[in-house]
C-alpha cells in the first residue's frame, strides 16, 4: 500500500532533486516551511543568498518585510506556508526560467494537495504567471481570482517593495485586503485537502 504524501516526504524529495541545472549550483534546496493552520499558502519566486545558505524561504530583508506584513494582519509565519516556484537559488539572483519553474511544479502541487489551502498568495510576477498567465501584476494585485482548484491572490514581491516605496504602500494595502478576504470567507468554502491535514511542521534551520 502506498504511503500517504507528507510535507516531510516532499522536503526530502526537494533536497535530493536533480530535475534542473539549478541543483548543480545550490548550497541548500529550500522546500518551504510553516503549516496549513491558517489556510494561506504563500509562493514567491526563488531563494536568494540567505535562503541558499540556510535552506529556509524568505529569511533575508524581503523575508523580514514579509514577517512584518503578516504581523500587521495578525498572522504568524508559523501559521502560513511559505515557498517559491523554484526551490534552488538561480545564479546571481536572476529570474527563474520557465523550464526551472516547470521542473519544480510537481513539488508545489504535492504541497498544495497535502495542505489544501483556502487561498494561494503569489508574490511577484513569476509566481503569479504560473496561475494567472497573461495578466499584469500592476492590474490585478490585491484581487482574488479563481485558477483551477484554487483562489489566487496576487501581490507584489516584498523584495520589489524594498526598493520602491509606492509598492510597499500597495503591499500594505493588499495585506489588509487579504485579511478582509480571510475574515469573510468561511474555511469550508476552501478546496478540501485530499487527505487529513498534518500537524504543523517547520523545516529545520540549516547552518
Amino acid at each position: 500500500m502506498t504511503e500517504p504524501d507528507s510535507l516531510e516526504a516532499i522536503a526530502a524529495d526537494v533536497n535530493a532533486c536533480t530535475r534542473c541545472p539549478l541543483a548543480k549550483s545550490r548550497k541548500h534546496a529550500v522546500p518551504g516551511e510553516g503549516s496549513g493552520i491558517s489556510g494561506v499558502y504563500f509562493i514567491g519566486e526563488g531563494p536568494g543568498h540567505h535562503e541558499n545558505e540556510q535552506g529556509r524561504p524568505f529569511v533575508g530583508a524581503a523575508g523580514q518585510l514579509l514577517t512584518e506584513l503578516l504581523g500587521s494582519i495578525g498572522l504568524d509565519r508559523r501559521a502560513v506556508w511559505i515557498s517559491n516556484v523554484v526551490r534552488c537559488r538561480p545564479p546571481e539572483n536572476r529570474d527563474p526560467l520557465p523550464q526551472e519553474i516547470e521542473a519544480c511544479a510537481a513539488y508545489t502541487e504535492r504541497q498544495l494537495a497535502v495542505l489544501g489551502p483556502k487561498i494561494l498568495v503569489t508574490l511577484g510576477r513569476h509566481a503569479m504567471g504560473r496561475y494567472l498567465p497573461g495578466e499584469a501584476i500592476s492590474r490585478v494585485h490585491g484581487q482574488p481570482r479563481r485558477s483551477g482548484d484554487y483562489v489566487v491572490f496576487p501581490m507584489y514581491h516584498p523584495a520589489a517593495a524594498l526598493h520602491q516605496p509606492s509598492l510597499r504602500e500597495q503591499l500594505v494595502a493588499d495585506f489588509r485586503k487579504l485579511s478582509d478576504f480571510l475574515e469573510r470567507t468561511p474555511a469550508e468554502s476552501a478546496p478540501p485537502p485530499k487527505k487529513e491535514e498534518p500537524a504543523p511542521v517547520r523545516q529545520p534551520t540549516l547552518f
